[in-house]
């Protein structure tokens, strides 16, 4: 832990000098941004891998839809002069129910593709080998804007017999590169924007103070005018100039670099033993000890038995249990987080493991000497 620590303050520090990154990296625009669609199909060819048609009744009822979209009655068979039809049981285990989902790209176009991702619906072992039919994609609005079939690719497999099983990643879910065909194109462009906003990924008012003091200065030099005012903490409106294309002009913007500022947090996760300490983290100066007790309970049973040739005698175990307590000596350090370094080398002075950073840290921040907004996950 010492190490992890000692490595990530020395990565901080070397990125501290380098610590401007682009506008848009930092910001998205308004208007322009990934659509979700989503679609219900059948993925066939699978080698007896895919749904039991009595397990998952949806995936019988959409083959019999489907072959009977290409003119095939499944539905029911003509037995005998007595008996003139009765119901069709599939038994096919070649077939599985999948969802297929896909994000729709903003500047993407009618005729073009993209990739799209199956999962099983039903109780299907593995998709592998199999092909996805047609399947039309929906958004929200429920109208269509792709097509998706084509050869599932699964990374995972399952392999097994009666007594054992083995499985690597997850056979029931794949992808599909170019996948979907894409049939309508989103409404909204660039060109029919008035104005063109920023919207901040992390909101601040120090960043977008930045960004917005970054614009104006570009600008002024560039085009003579200011064109950037701020909204609120979140977003910032541009003037496009008449002279210039949105494209250029949002490349010439996002091509400018600000320091972000962040707030001071600490995240700590205690299920993996993680803690992510902020830059601008500061803690007043504190004196901490941590011991740690260690108490273990062994179980040792004695089995009692009764002399020769006695009478009555019976064999019997008798309980035995040693406990010992161990507390290793502990060590009390003074920290002054005057910086994310000189915080670091004062908890690796303590020689901690996670469980005890987590704890120190959560007892700081209880005392008002941490001065962040801790996070727990």
């Amino acid at each position: 832990m010492t190490r992890v620590l000692l490595a990530l303050v020395l990565l901080l520090s070397a990125a501290s000098a380098h610590a401007a990154v682009r506008i848009k990296d930092i910001a998205d625009i308004k208007g322009l941004r990934e659509n979700q669609i989503v679609g219900y199909g059948l993925v066939i060819g699978l080698n007896g891998t895919g749904d039991t048609l009595r397990n998952a009744p949806f995936t019988e009822q959409s083959l019999q839809s489907m072959l009977e979209n290409m003119g095939i009655n499944v539905r029911n068979e003509t037995t005998s002069t007595n008996n003139p039809t009765r119901p069709t049981t599939l038994r096919t285990r070649n077939v599985a129910a999948v969802m297929v989902t896909a994000d729709l790209a903003p500047s993407i176009g009618p005729g073009e593709r993209m990739d799209v991702t199956v999962s099983s619906l039903g109780d299907a072992t593995s998709l592998l080998g199999g092909t996805l039919v047609m399947t039309s994609l929906r958004a929200a609005d429920g109208a269509v804007y792709a097509v998706a079939q084509g050869a599932v690719t699964v990374a995972g497999f399952s392999v097994g017999g009666q007594a054992q099983n083995v499985s690597q990643g997850t056979p029931t879910a794949g992808r599909i590169p170019n996948g979907a065909l894409v049939e309508r194109e989103v409404q909204g462009s660039l060109h029919e924007m008035e104005f063109l906003v920023l919207e901040l990924k992390n909101p601040d008012f120090v960043t977008a103070t930045r960004i917005l003091d970054a614009i104006n200065r570009y600008a002024g030099g560039r085009y003579r005018a200011q064109i950037a005012f701020e909204r609120d903490f979140r977003t910032i409106v541009l003037s496009k100039p008449r002279h210039i294309g949105p494209v250029r002009f949002l490349a010439e913007i996002g091509e400018l670099t600000v320091e972000p500022d962040t707030p001071a947090r600490v995240v700590i996760n205690e299920r993996t033993g993680t803690v992510v300490i902020g830059r601008d983290v500061r803690i007043s100066t504190v004196a901490v000890t941590h011991g740690n007790l260690t108490v273990r309970v062994t179980e040792m049973p004695v089995v009692s038995q009764p002399a020769p040739f006695s009478r009555g005698g019976q064999t019997v175990v008798v309980p035995q249990t040693v406990v010992e307590a161990n507390e290793a000596g502990a060590q009390v350090a003074i920290l002054s987080g005057v910086d994310l370094q000189r915080l670091v080398r004062g908890l690796n002075q303590i020689g901690l493991k996670p469980s005890g950073i987590i704890a120190i840290l959560q007892a700081i921040k209880t005392a008002g000497a941490l001065q962040a907004d801790v996070i727990v996950q």
